[in-house]
């Protein structure tokens, strides 16, 4: 199952506060374990919601909307994207990962939706073109 690890954002983070050179070197050895379990896919972290848009959509209309965005505990300040055996084992490793901010933080797990999870729900002409675009994405690599 894939998962997306969200490390939500603090305060601090949302301030453009780079981490600390000794927590860079802790989340980078944690992404080396990672690698080496054959579990990480992606991750990244982000810049402060402040250098980020938001767009708005009401029918037709699109509107943009400039950050910040607040509250900052409602955002996002890095993810990873995993590949695990199940739930348990994406907890697992999140209670290994070192504390990502200075302060309290928090990681939220997200399991993606696969398509055939959805089953009949999908028609056979958008299950096929989701098998083509991961094609695609797989060659890109």
């Amino acid at each position: 199952m894939r998962v997306l690890v969200l490390v939500k954002a603090t305060a601090e983070s949302e301030s453009g506060a780079l981490p600390p050179d000794d927590l860079l070197i802790e989340m980078g050895n944690f992404n080396d374990e990672l690698l080496d379990a054959g579990v990480l896919l992606a991750g990244e972290g982000l810049h402060p919601s402040s250098d980020g848009k938001r767009v708005m959509f009401d029918g037709t209309q699109r509107t943009v909307v400039d950050g910040p965005f607040d509250p900052p505990e409602s955002l996002v300040a890095g993810f990873w994207l995993w590949q695990v055996k199940d739930m348990d084992e994406a907890i697992a490793w999140v209670k290994r990962c070192p504390n990502p901010m200075r302060e309290r933080s928090e990681i939220e797990i997200r399991p993606l939706y696969e398509i055939k999870e959805l089953g009949d729900a999908v028609p056979p002409k958008v299950a096929e073109q989701e098998r083509r675009q991961r094609e695609r994405l797989a060659e890109r690599k």
